[in-house]
């Protein structure tokens, strides 16, 4: 009798396994791709609670807990954000949670962006969470950031800021000699009006060796966008510049005073950084717009104000005066 019960519990076990497995096995009754987003911490009890609630794996919260400690990996529950195709069974649903990787999201810095526009992306984010300040203006380095959905953006923007503390440090112990920056904070105030100044890579040793020029005679610099900055916070004008803004004393405005602005007028990238701090050898002192998106460079004045005559004829041509 006693042989005969195991070998009904033992057949009894058997049809339990192949059930569950066939049940682990199949698809799962999710119609579209799924997002399923892991809280840190969350363990295997916890998650199938929320799996069954989402309707992403067949059965009860406790059968799902049985197959998953019978027949899935014992490896731990990654936390983050994970894409479910449709019909992942409870099999595929596991795998994907404890070796899959989290979806990635990104917040992208162009060259050049001004610190306030950098909050307004950080605050625009729906899946960052939590306050976070504006960085300070010339802490951030232009580049695309990954970040999880639930991330805080102050986290988001402190790596931000330590990605240019580690570029400045790297860049800084190649400084050459006729660099006429002293501080890393002066490389950023010279590489932000350098970044604003051209849009043209090829140009920026140029840019900032006239720069250079100018600061070491003790020119003052006249660059538009320390006039502007003040204005907007480097935001655009949308509009000229007026006399009164040329003429105002507000410690960034390059036009009144000579020598380097109060601070960064924004985010300069790596290379207007690596320019300033191995700008070109030149005589130039002067730059105007040549009419193709660059710059034509002088050494003398004279030579300067024919370049400004031939941007103006230019501009006529083009309808802009």
């Amino acid at each position: 009798m006693k042989r005969l019960l195991a070998i009904v519990a033992a057949l009894a076990l058997i049809a339990a396994i192949a059930t569950w497995w066939a049940l682990w096995a199949r698809p799962g009754p999710a119609k579209g791709p799924h997002t399923v987003i892991v809280a840190e911490g969350t363990s295997l009890y916890k998650l199938a609670d929320q799996l069954v609630a989402e309707r992403l794996v067949p059965g009860s919260p406790e059968t799902y807990r049985v197959m998953a400690r019978v027949f899935g990996s014992s490896d731990p529950i990654q936390a983050g954000e994970f894409s479910i195709p449709a019909g992942t069974g409870g099999a595929g649903v596991l795998n994907i949670l404890q070796h899959g990787r989290p979806l990635l999201r990104l917040i992208t810095v162009p060259e050049g962006t001004p610190s306030i526009i950098v909050y307004e992306k950080l605050m625009a984010s729906p899946y960052l969470t939590g306050p976070v300040e504006v960085p300070a203006e010339g802490s951030i380095l232009p580049d695309s950031y990954s970040y999880q959905r639930g991330e805080t953006r102050a986290a988001v923007a402190a790596r931000m800021q330590q990605a240019m503390s580690r570029l400045l440090d790297r860049l800084w112990s190649q400084r050459k000699p006729q660099s006429v920056v002293h501080t890393r904070d002066e490389a950023i105030i010279l590489a932000s009006i350098v970044e604003k100044e051209t849009g043209k890579p090829a140009e920026r040793k140029m840019v900032a060796g006239v720069y250079s020029n100018r600061l070491r005679q003790g020119i003052k610099l006249d660059a538009d966008p320390t006039v502007i900055y003040p204005i907007t916070h480097g935001k655009p004008l949308g509009r000229r510049i007026r006399l009164s803004e040329l003429h105002a004393d507000n410690g960034y405005n390059t036009y009144v005073r000579s020598g380097l602005p109060l601070g960064p007028i924004a985010n300069p990238g790596r290379d207007s950084i690596a320019a300033v701090l191995d700008p070109a050898a030149t005589n130039a002192l002067y730059f105007v717009a040549d009419g193709t998106g660059g710059h034509v460079f002088a050494s003398s004045y004279a030579e300067h104000q024919a370049n400004v005559a031939r941007w103006r004829a230019i501009r006529r041509q083009r309808g802009e005066m």
